[in-house]
This record gives structure tokens, sequence and C-alpha cells, in this order.
């Protein structure tokens, strides 16, 4: 819920973070945060995974005192690699993003060090199974984000007010990045001080445990790099089709198509932007599930409880279908009014809206990719998503390639770039977890069931909006009644459809307490 809350804070802050910077200054910005992410990936991303997963089997062994010792090693391990890599990223933005973006790339350099140590401690809350810590640490985060960024970003402008539209559109770009180190911060912050308060609980699980056999700090780190780097890689490969697809799409548009570095980064701008974020937002519900997941399974696998993983694998990948394909088919039928809510700039509208609807099959591509990485991880297949995603990656790489260089798609080259890799991700993924666990999920009801309901509901919404915008002609208004139906459209008819059981609806936020509605009306 929290993931689902803190992109739906991200997403309403996009906009008039946008009406701010505009599409230019979205375009650098992304270009940006994209090499940021990269960095991230490598740097401390995997962390909390890696530490949970470590952590988890520790505790599952009873093993508190070494459980306490791979996380001062993680520490460390973040404090270097992280402080190398922020350093790294400062004096090298110049060769890593074009010129109008380096200043920016500059200014998230801090956030990579603070991210790696706030990684670390989430991985060590999560690890004994509760992703509470977490949760808040997250929306704390990204409310101080949203209100730095737009804050930061209209300050730098402000020194900037008789400068071009370009320059203005930079300084904005970097303003916005300040935001999201502060964020980072916060998050930190509060996840130390929760710390200080749980350590000497912890403390005293340890001292309590007298028969385990204290592990080396050499064995230690050779047990978090072999789980560490597999996950990096895995983690870096996933990612760097949006860092790739960007790189060849301004390429190709610009040296081989001679189109204008400006009109290139509006358009990208609009694309990652605003298209991508919105989808964006119901895809958090699937990485929460998968950082949940890992200490969960990991957990039942050190014990061989084969049972376990089978039912928590097939309950997340099930509930996390039930909202994916309805908010792909909401994006689909409703791309320009849910656009125009959030982003209600008329000259990009268009575009926005039909990149938007290009995109919405990719929401239930990544969301069920990144639960079965989270699946593949757990069960110490770190390598596996790692040879899938390099597999996508090459086949979406080529396909984009030769849709830029022989068609006139342009900027929807990228989302067909995304719907290849996305789906091959799917594929590869379903395929790796038949052959380790032999295990399959079930079609009919995770897949089939949830989409016709969705389907019942995207055309139901669809006449409904246009009756009620036409009647009322306010779309936030019209969007809102919409929406009620929508989800209760869908509601109906997946549980006619049998798409939701009790178990499925008891995951979901809110899910126990309608559980009891729906048995009182029978």
């Amino acid at each position: 819920m929290a993931g689902l809350l803190c992109r739906i804070i991200g997403l309403l802050y996009r906009s008039p973070l946008t009406a701010v910077i505009g599409d230019e200054g979205n375009g650098y910005y992304s270009s940006a945060y994209n090499m940021y992410a990269i960095i991230l990936l490598i740097s401390s991303y995997s962390i909390p995974s890696a530490v949970s997963k470590i952590i988890s089997g520790k505790i599952a062994l009873g093993q508190y005192k070494n459980a306490q010792k791979v996380f001062r090693c993680a520490i460390l391990y973040v404090i270097v690699v992280g402080g190398a890599c922020a350093v790294l990223t400062f004096l090298l933005a110049e060769i890593m993003v074009p010129a109008n973006a380096i200043i920016v790339l500059r200014v998230f350099a801090p956030t990579i060090f603070f991210s790696g140590l706030l990684g670390a401690f989430r991985g060590f809350f999560q690890a004994q199974k509760t992703m509470v810590p977490t949760s808040i640490s997250q929306i704390l985060e990204q409310i101080l984000n949203a209100a730095i960024s737009i804050a930061a970003a209209l300050l730098f402008i402000s020194w900037v007010e008789d400068a071009s539209d370009t320059t203005r559109a930079v300084f904005g770009a970097a303003g916005s990045a300040v935001g999201t180190g502060a964020g980072v911060l916060t998050g930190l912050v509060f996840m130390i001080i929760l710390y200080l308060i749980k350590s000497p609980e912890f403390r005293k699980k340890a001292a309590a445990s007298t028969d385990e056999k204290i592990q080396s700090y050499g064995k230690i780190y050779g047990e978090i790099f072999t789980i560490v780097t597999p996950i990096i890689m895995s983690t870096f490969v996933y990612n760097l089709s949006t860092a790739l697809n960007q790189n060849i799409f301004q390429r190709i548009m610009m040296d081989t198509k001679e189109m204008a570095q400006n009109l290139v980064v509006t358009h990208y701008g609009i694309f990652a932007g605003k298209a991508v974020v919105i989808s964006n937002i119901p895809i958090a519900l699937a990485a929460s599930m998968s950082s949940a997941l890992i200490p969960v399974i990991s957990g039942a696998f050190a014990k061989k409880d084969l049972a376990k993983v089978y039912e928590k694998s097939g309950q997340a990948i099930r509930v996390t279908m039930l909202i994916a394909i309805p908010s792909a088919a909401a994006f689909i039928f409703l791309a320009k009014p849910i656009t125009a809510l959030l982003f209600p700039q008329k000259n990009s509208l268009d575009e926005a809206s039909l990149l938007l609807a290009s995109i919405g099959i990719t929401v239930v591509f990544y969301a069920l990719s990144t639960v079965s990485n989270g699946i593949l991880q757990a069960i110490g297949k770190v390598t596996t998503p790692l040879k899938n995603a390099i597999l996508a990656l090459v086949v979406q790489t080529l396909v984009l390639v030769l849709l830029l260089l022989t068609t006139h798609v342009d900027i929807y080259g990228l989302s067909i770039a995304m719907i290849v890799y996305s789906f091959l991700m799917c594929v590869f993924n379903s395929m790796s977890i038949k052959k380790y666990l032999g295990y399959r999920q079930e079609i009919k009801k995770t897949y089939i069931a949830p989409a016709f309901a969705a389907l019942i509901m995207g055309i139901v919404s669809k006449i409904v909006y246009n009756i009620l915008f036409h009647a009322l002609g306010r779309n936030w208004l019209a969007l809102g009644m919409t929406v009620v139906v929508a989800v209760l459209t869908y509601g109906l008819t997946a549980l006619l459809f049998g798409a939701v059981d009790e178990q499925s609806l008891r995951m979901l936020p809110g899910g126990t307490r309608l559980a009891k509605i729906l048995y009182r009306k029978k």
C-alpha cells in the first residue's frame, strides 16, 4: 500500500513540477535520472534484497549473532561502494549524459551514497518479516521529495529568470533533483532512529543464541558478494533498457534523422516524464510484493518447505495480477482523461495520452516479471534473471533500432520496445520458475478471469466517461465518478468470474475488511 501511495504522490507532484520546468526540463531530468538509477543499481539498489535474504536465512536457523554481523558488513560495504560511486558520478558526469543534463546528474551524486545506507537499514527490517519501517520511510521520503522538488525548481529557475528557455529548463531540472536527495536523507534519518530504538531487542536475541557457530568477516563478505553481485547485474540489465533505449532514440533521431536536440528531448520528456510515470504506479505493488516475498520464500526454502514456497509464490502472482490487469485496461481505455487530469498541458496532451495507451499492456508484463525476479532470487537462482534480462534486452534493442531506422514510428518505437522487453522477461522467468521449482502458475484464475473482468470494466468505463463528460463538461468530475463505477464493475465481475478468492482478497490493502462485508452480503 505504501508503494502505491508513493507512486501516487510522485505522480501528483510531477504535474505541478512539469508546469514549472516544462517538457524540455522533464527531458533533461529524465536523462540524468536514468543514469543516476543505473549507478544506484550498481552501488546499492540490490542491498535491501541481499541483506534481507541473508539475514532472514540466518534468523530462520536461529543464528542471530551472524545476522547481526551480516548487517555490520553490509553497512561498511555501502559506505565504501556507495561513496566511491557518488564521487565518480560527480567527477565523470560530463561523459555520462548530454551537456545540458550534466548539472542535474551532479546534483544527484550525493543521493547515491545516502541511498546505499538507507537500503541496508531497510533490508535489516525486511529480513525480520516486517515491511512497516520500509513503508513509513518510503512515504516520508516521497512527501519530502515532492515538496522540495517543486520549491527547489522554482528557486533555481529564479536565479536564471532572464536566461533562455533551455537554461531555465536545465536549472529547474537540477532543482527537482535536490528534492530526490532530501527525500532519501529524510528516510535514512527515520530508519536510523528506528534502528536505535529496536537494536537492544535484537542484541538480546543474539546474546541468547549461545550454540551458533560464528562466521568470519571474510566468509560473510564472500556470502554478500556471492548474492549481491548477480542481483546487481540482473537488476542492472533489467533496468538498463530504459537508459539504452533513451540513448538509441536520441542518437538516431539527432544524428541520422537530423532532428533538433531540444525537440528530441521534449518528445522523450513527454514519454518518460508523463506516460511512463503514470504507468509505473501499479508496478509499485509488484516491487513491494517482490521485496516482501524474498525473506519469506528464502526462509521457507532454507527449511526445504516447498509447499510454502509454492503457496506464497502463487499468492503473490495472483494478487499482483488482480491489480496490474485492470490498471492496464484503465490506461488503454481512459488514457486521455487520466493524462489530462494529471498533466493538463494542452500542447502535449494528445501525444502523452497516446503514448500511455500504447504502453498500457506493459504494466502487466513488468509487474509479473518483477515478482518472478523476486521468486528466483529468493530460491538462490540469482543469476537466472540476469541471463533472461540479457536475452530480452538484445531482442528489444534490435527491434528498436530497426524500427527507428526503417520506419517513421519515432517516439512510439520506445513503446514497442518496452512491450517486447517486458513480455520476453515474463516468458523467460516463468520458464525458469517451472524449471527450478517445478511450479507453474494456474492460468484461468490468475490471468484469464481478471482479463475478462478488466475488459468489461474498460468498455463500461469508456461509455460512462463519455456520457458524464458530455453532461458535466468537467474532466476531473467525470473521471472521478467513472473510477468509482470502474472499481465496482471490476470488483463484481472479478468475483463472478472466480478471479478473487478470500485468501487473495485478504492480501490486498483493506481486503480483510472487504471480505467481512462480502460475507455479510453473502
